[in-house]
């Protein structure tokens, strides 16, 4: 399979999954579909981060060499919603090595903070962020504060997610 091909055919999850099957753990095609991922194409890279997203979902062990990268794609601004939504929703199924950690935990706090970012974006970063503040009494503080100021202006999936994770 052509993976490129494969992602310019259709936008749907059943090709999606067509290409995580495709991949199927695989780390010279998960490699590939990262090449995708992390390309100028923002079309190509926007579906690229649907397939890559469910890749570590399934095995979580691709995601190792990309950490970096991801936490890269989470702070830049230029880049489709959908890349933020599906980085960071692929951080939650995975175990975030301690040197990327503050990194990472810097950068869902950042979309966490930001109203402009789609909700789904937001309830996933809480998530993450929740994580690597696990056993860190100074970073759950950290996101109590900035989950508490937007609490009383957000939607109802930030304000579910919020009680979730914070009580």
């Amino acid at each position: 399979m052509d993976i490129r091909e494969a992602l310019l055919a259709e936008h749907s999850r059943s090709q999606t999954m067509r290409v995580v099957s495709h991949v199927e753990g695989d780390p010279a095609r998960f490699a590939e579909l990262m090449r995708l991922f992390l390309g100028v194409d923002r079309l190509i890279s926007q579906r690229a981060a649907w397939a890559v997203s469910y890749c570590v979902e399934f095995q979580p062990g691709l995601a190792g060499p990309y950490f970096g990268k991801f936490i890269g794609q989470l702070q830049r601004k230029d880049v489709h919603p959908a890349i933020r939504r599906n980085t960071v929703r692929l951080l939650q199924f995975t175990d975030i090595p301690k040197r990327f950690r503050a990194r990472a935990f810097d950068a869902c706090l950042a979309l966490v903070d930001d109203p402009k970012e789609p909700v789904a974006v937001r309830a996933f970063a809480m998530t993450v962020a929740a994580r690597v503040a696990e056993g860190h009494p100074e970073m759950i503080k950290e996101l109590r504060l900035i989950v508490g100021k937007h609490i009383d202006n957000s939607t109802m999936a930030f304000c579910v997610r919020a009680r979730a994770i914070l009580d």
